[in-house]
């Protein structure tokens, strides 16, 4: 087989580049909500508490890179998968849980106990519509979920509208990178580093920026004035919640990384009941092209599953039995990689990939999805086939957990599965 360059270089530099633009112009603190005062961002009333939303928080978890679902939950019972990668295949030995189809890599052992109870599971064999092997026109195309359509706005900015958000709190994009595209729309949502960092750049004792644009708004027309109380709003009830040091439940213990962090802060918002109907988080670096090594640790790619599972672990263990009743996590990812490893015991660019689903609501402990199989002639230009659209697992918990009655309208002209992934509240 001969390798060929990706590009991914150049892919990678032009993604984030944008992907920091459209951050900014989000909500980079509150700073970016004073930005666009009179924009569409932050332009609908502040509700702290709102109580009316009685479904569950949807936490997205974006795994931008390209995710191998291959190497996290492992087709072992596909004799096609060690064929293809004869150096970086997950022994049968090593692996955890699972069934005579599916085993978990070892480095997530973390999350074995959630998936023994039935609150952690998978779905195999999702992705996109068709194939799309470049970072940024995939992960567009992601963000945006409405492929063959003149809609521009993000999915999740058509969820919140769906749901009737009505405070920028319903919805937030916590952590470094800011997926702004999902969020791009009419309804109110807040991008934030950490809830301890949201505040006006320059407000600091001697120099208080917000309380003179509070006195600079007062008695503005209500164009200017309501979004500018909105966004006091989003800053007093960010310091209400930083008050006191954040201490985690049930002796649950975040990695200190970026990931570990956000979810925390996640975690910190729904136990403060600000109203949270949709946080989405991003974890990068799952660009693996070269020595992704084997499943010990010290590997690439156990390191990072490793990292990954003691986060997710974390924030269930935090949130408890009775908060994770009301929460769904699944992640989602630009694409998946290929199935035969490459020259530098890595994997390039694929299609097929896995999502993974924790909460109380999951029919976990199980893989759902058809299985294509990994020989040759059930596979798509030598990558894993989808046989089941990433926008149809979350429109079924979308419908099922989140109360939306029409699915379609965050997800045009898709039908959401019926396959049970999810319990109805």
């Amino acid at each position: 087989m001969i390798e060929q360059s990706c590009g991914c270089a150049d892919d990678r530099r032009t993604a984030m580049t944008r992907r920091g633009a459209l951050g900014r112009a989000l909500a980079a603190g509150a700073t970016g909500a004073f930005a666009a005062l009179a924009g569409d961002q932050i332009s609908t009333q502040l509700a702290f508490a709102a109580g009316r939303y009685t479904g569950d928080t949807l936490v997205l978890l974006s795994l931008r890179g390209g995710f191998d679902g291959m190497s996290a939950i492992v087709p072992a019972g596909d004799p096609a998968y060690y064929a293809a990668r004869p150096d970086i295949a997950v022994p049968r030995s090593r692996l955890l849980g699972g069934d005579a189809r599916f085993g978990l890599h070892p480095a997530l052992a973390p999350l074995l106990p959630f998936w023994q109870a039935g609150t952690f599971g998978a779905v195999h064999a999702v992705g996109q519509s068709r194939p799309n092997r470049s970072h940024f026109s995939a992960m567009e195309e992601l963000e945006r979920a409405a492929p063959g359509t003149s809609v521009r706005t993000g999915w999740l900015d058509r969820m919140l509208g769906g749901l009737g958000a009505g405070s920028p709190f319903h919805g937030v994009s916590m952590g470094s990178m800011m997926p702004a595209r999902m969020l791009a729309g009419p309804a109110p949502a807040l991008g934030m580093k950490s809830i301890k960092e949201f505040a006006l750049d320059g407000d600091q004792p001697g120099q208080p920026m917000a309380a003179t644009l509070a006195s600079l708004y007062a008695g503005a027309p209500d164009v200017l004035s309501r979004p500018a109380g909105q966004v006091m709003g989003s800053l007093a009830t960010a310091k209400a919640l930083a008050v006191d040091a954040y201490q985690p439940a049930n002796g649950a213990v975040y990695p200190d990384d970026t990931l570990g962090r956000a979810l925390q802060d996640v975690a910190r918002l729904i136990k403060g009941r600000a109203g949270l109907m949709t946080a989405c988080v991003d974890s990068g670096d799952w660009d693996i092209h070269e020595n992704l090594g084997a499943a010990v640790p010290g590997k690439r790619m156990h390191d990072k599953l490793a990292q990954l599972a003691a986060a997710l672990a974390a924030f269930a263990t935090d949130l408890g039995g009775t908060a994770m009743k009301r929460v769904t996590l699944v992640t989602v990812s630009e694409f998946g990689r290929r199935v035969r490893q490459n020259g530098s015991n890595g994997l390039d660019h694929g299609y097929g990939n896995a999502m993974l689903l924790l909460g109380g609501g999951v029919v976990g402990g199980r893989v759902h999805g058809r299985w294509p199989g990994l020989d040759e002639r059930h596979l798509v230009d030598g990558d894993l086939a989808v046989t089941t659209d990433y926008r149809a697992v979350i429109g079924e918990i979308l419908h099922k957990r989140c109360g939306l009655a029409d699915t379609r309208s965050v997800f045009p002209k898709v039908r959401s599965t019926t396959s049970g992934v999810v319990r109805s509240r």
